[in-house]
């Protein structure tokens, strides 16, 4: 594999530094120096790699997600009638001290993957989270789940777009 293939790989491998080319605000020095463990040892060679990598991804756009937010509180971990099932774990309402914060509208896999981004950049940490048809629920503490809302409504202002390849 070639050195720009390998660099390309890299990048892609860390959704965080594609992102950041595809904003424009890759330093491709400091990225080089980042990546030269896994690419090798020539940075000026990957920083090249990475200049002409950023002229063929699509420039980063986000959009806002029509949604309405709510939270529910009170959820515990029990089989009868559960709100969100994953695995082998159910959350019932009227059963416990969690929250669930359930997003419906317009959401899908890149709705959730920016809202959990935004609540661990928070410093909440989720108990579960999942998605489907139109409705993403993502369970946290009772004590998180103010924040946690405000999150995930800030968070679905501004989804990136991945489908501009």
């Amino acid at each position: 594999m070639s050195l720009a293939e390998t660099t390309r790989e890299a990048v892609r491998s860390r959704p965080f530094l594609y992102s950041a080319l595809r904003a424009g605000i890759l330093n491709y020095t400091a990225t080089a120096r980042f990546l030269s463990d896994e690419v090798g040892d020539d940075t000026d060679a990957i920083s090249t790699a990475l200049t002409r990598f950023a002229d063929d991804v699509p420039d980063f756009h986000a959009e806002r997600r029509d949604v309405r937010v709510v939270m529910q509180s009170g959820l515990g971990m029990a089989d009868d009638d559960p709100l969100l099932v994953v695995g082998d774990a159910g959350f019932t309402p009227d059963s416990g001290s969690l929250t669930a914060v359930i997003a419906a509208g317009n959401v899908d896999a890149a709705a959730l993957s920016h809202v959990l981004a935004r609540l661990v950049t928070d410093d909440i940490s989720v108990i579960a989270a999942a998605v489907a048809e139109e409705s993403l629920v993502v369970v946290v503490e009772r004590r998180d789940g103010a924040n946690a809302v405000r999150g995930v409504e800030d968070a679905l202002d501004s989804v990136p777009d991945f489908g501009g390849r």
